[in-house]
């Protein structure tokens, strides 16, 4: 039956409700019926996918619709397409039937689908005989989705998707192409405005900005060109140990300005690879922790803004030059953990706002769905497709990438509803309170998913408020206020030790508490200890800078509080540049001055670093009770006369070991010092080492503890750590 004009005009305006019911292949008691829209095409004829001919079709239409038929079952059909003495191949892709089943359609629609990434966005596949790639988004409330891309000039009329109607899923199996073709999608909503073009919310690859297309591409695929992972061992240790009681030491890197190349642009990741791996295994951290590698369009945002949750950001090279990083990483037996942003996402128009034409990851109500601090948007928690969406994302690093982590920004925007926001501006929940139980929830699933399918892999929460459970277990039967992270950020830790060290050393004693007070609640939480990149930007200067006094001094005062901080209960994270005392303040904009290790007290802290983390590593009293407070002793809390504090590191396995911390430039002779057990203690780590730089003031190696009590000699602006030698 020949369909009515009108339905013809919708087929060749892009506009039809349903192409795929009027193109392709269609079984008839007259034969089966071939249609399609060749633009350009003069004359066509059809043939099998194997090259059977099936004869030519007539042009119906002068814009390029041709219909035919031959006598047989529907299968995919390939044109050759003739005009001008010049012919091409055309493969439809009308001909062929859905790629997703009801099994999809189902777990979809529950919200419960947790290999999404499998299924939608953009891959390459064999379907029904043809290689192709498969593209499926979801738009439930758009009226028409086409899909657009290089391989067909970016015309919307050329490909409108098929829509499955009970998901608001759209797809389509284009044959033919194959990796890194540009692509969006085309989206008319429903009151017939057409969007702004966009980028797959589930693309492996983007263009390098300023340029937003979504890349076609295989992520960490296997074989020349891609990654042969050999990192089995790696995953193997971490699935085998409790993190809580293991060495981890963070070194933290915004990879586009670790280092530069020398045309000022930024390292490839095998170029990475090369230099950063071996630096930092050379310091003896444990892991590498990225700022956002996600795709984003600004770079001023260091990845916070991502566009593009699935993809390594090009700037970095291809994708599964990540994925070789990671593995590269691995096998030199170093952790890779990432930054991950479900907070919120910018208003780019190529992206997530507004879709469909609707709030669909988002809130409708700028109360609920805006960000004030940020000019972004609040993903809607409470939606079981947008939970799922940021649930697979998370599943799919961890499986895809086999990154070891995911450390999880501003948590604390999330947990509540009116965070920076005055009375008017929120929208209490339904009990009347400031809570979002919904981004709670969601927390919840997110832990429960990651730790119930990739053992050994860890999450770290970014949240600065005092919100109960936030490292305790989040299982169905637990109080709905446990979020079930591995760890959290400490940043009252950071915020407090880091004030005292500004201070003028003369008046640190009525300032004691700054140091002691952290101590109240260090095992409330598992606790990582971070000096991060956001104390080093926006005015605040470098650690180096922060610290109080002359050069001499800064430097001093820095070297003590990193051995400090490695003999404080906790695991440990430096950003990139402080290890060597950088001077200026980070810019995204710019490699770290590595000049600066040409100078002695610059490399003696880069020594120190190296020597606090390799203690850190092989002394069990130093790590294996970072989360429980039998490993720690107060031995002397209440000095503030000297700015003295002394501290007993201790584990089941492995002698204890004293940290003595002296805030003051005042050198300190024969101090009673008071310690648990008689005989020799071993001076291990002195920051006043000539190595480091220091003065050279110390122990001989070692004192020796009589009733109770060791005279020690404590340098001006030192810590020291003494291992209990029997």
């Amino acid at each position: 039956m020949k369909p009515p004009q009108s339905a013809i005009e919708a087929l060749l305006e892009g506009t039809h409700a349903d192409p795929f019911s009027l193109l392709g292949v269609h079984e008839g008691p007259a034969g089966t019926l071939l249609r399609a829209i060749l633009p350009g095409a003069e004359e066509a004829e059809a043939f099998t996918l194997d090259g059977t001919a099936l004869g030519p079709l007539e042009r119906v239409d002068p814009r390029g619709l041709f219909e035919g038929r031959y006598l047989g079952e529907r299968e995919p059909i390939t044109y050759r397409c003739s005009a001008g003495g010049h012919d091409w191949l055309v493969t439809d892709p009308y001909s062929f039937g859905p790629v997703l089943g009801p099994v999809d359609d189902l777990l979809i629609a529950q919200g419960t689908h947790y290999r999404l990434f499998d299924k939608l966005g953009a891959h390459l596949i064999e379907h029904e005989g043809a290689h192709g790639v498969h593209f499926a988004v979801w738009a439930p409330n758009a009226r028409h989705v086409s899909l657009v891309g290089d391989f067909n000039d970016w015309d919307p009329k050329r490909y409108p998707m098929r829509r499955r109607t009970d998901i608001g899923v759209w797809e389509i199996f284009i044959p033919d192409i194959g990796e890194y073709r540009a692509y969006k999608f085309h989206i008319v909503g429903e009151d017939g405005t057409v969007q702004p073009l966009k980028a797959d919310p589930f693309a492996f690859a983007s263009e390098v900005r300023p340029a937003t297309a979504s890349i076609t591409a295989r992520p960490a695929k296997p074989g020349p060109g891609g990654v042969e992972w050999g990192d089995a061992a790696h995953r193997n240790h971490w699935a085998s140990v409790d993190p809580r009681r293991v060495p981890i030491s963070i070194y933290e890197v915004h990879a586009g300005s670790w280092q530069r190349d020398r045309f000022n642009w930024f390292l490839t990741w095998d170029e990475m690879a090369d230099k950063l791996i071996p630096y930092v295994i050379d310091l003896g951290f444990t892991h590498i922790q990225f700022l956002p590698i996600s795709e984003h369009p600004y770079d001023p945002s260091w990845g916070y803004q991502t566009t593009g949750l699935f993809a390594p950001s090009a700037r970095f090279g291809d994708p599964a030059g990540f994925a070789r990083f990671v593995d590269g990483a691995h096998r030199a037996g170093l952790g890779v953990l990432v930054d991950w942003v479900p907070a919120h996402f910018p208003t780019d128009q190529h992206g997530l706002v507004r879709f469909d034409g609707t709030a669909l990851y988002e809130h409708e109500d700028p109360k609920l769905g805006f960000h004030p601090d940020w000019n972004t948007l609040i993903y809607n928690f409470g939606r079981r497709e947008v939970c799922s969406y940021l649930v697979n994302n998370a599943l799919f690093w961890a499986e895809r990438y086999h990154v070891d982590g995911l450390r999880v920004d501003a948590v604390a925007s999330m947990l509540y509803r009116d965070y920076s926001r005055k009375s008017g501006e929120w929208i209490p929940n339904q009990e009347g309170g400031r809570e979002n139980w919904e981004a709670v929830k969601f927390l919840r699933a997110v832990n429960r998913a990651v730790y119930g399918t990739h053992p050994g892999f860890i999450t770290i929460a970014e949240e600065s408020t005092a919100w109960p459970g936030v490292t305790a277990p989040a299982h169905e039967d637990a109080p709905r206020t446990n979020l079930g992270f591995g760890f959290k950020w400490n940043m009252g830790f950071m915020h407090d030790t880091l004030r005292y060290m500004g201070r003028d050393p003369v008046h640190r004693r009525y300032h004691h508490d700054d140091i002691t007070f952290g101590l109240v609640y260090a095992y409330n939480e598992n606790f990582v200890l971070p000096l991060s990149h956001d104390e080093v930007v926006h005015g605040k200067g470098s650690l180096l800078n922060k610290m109080a006094g002359d050069d001499w001094q800064k430097f001093a005062n820095l070297r003590a509080y990193y051995a400090f901080m490695w003999g404080y209960p906790g695991k440990k994270l430096l950003f990139m540049g402080q290890e060597f005392a950088q001077r200026r303040e980070w810019s995204e904009d710019r490699a770290l001055d590595w000049e600066l290790r040409e100078s002695a007290p610059h490399e003696g802290v880069r020594n120190l670093v190296r020597d606090l983390n390799r203690l850190y590593r092989e002394k069990p009293a130093l790590h294996a009770r970072d989360c429980e407070g039998d490993g720690f002793e107060w031995l002397v809390a209440d000095d503030s006369e000297n700015s003295v504090f002394a501290w007993l590191r201790k584990a089941p396995h492995g002698p204890a070991i004293a940290v003595v911390s002296n805030m003051t430039p005042a050198l300190r002779t024969k101090y009673r010092l008071k310690l648990p057990w008689e005989g020799h203690w071993r001076e291990i780590l002195n920051t006043d080492s000539p190595h480091y730089a220091g003065s050279g003031v110390g122990n001989l190696g070692r004192v020796e503890a009589k009733g109770g009590i060791a005279e020690v000699t404590l340098p001006p602006l030192a810590t020291v750590m003494f291992e209990y030698a029997g």
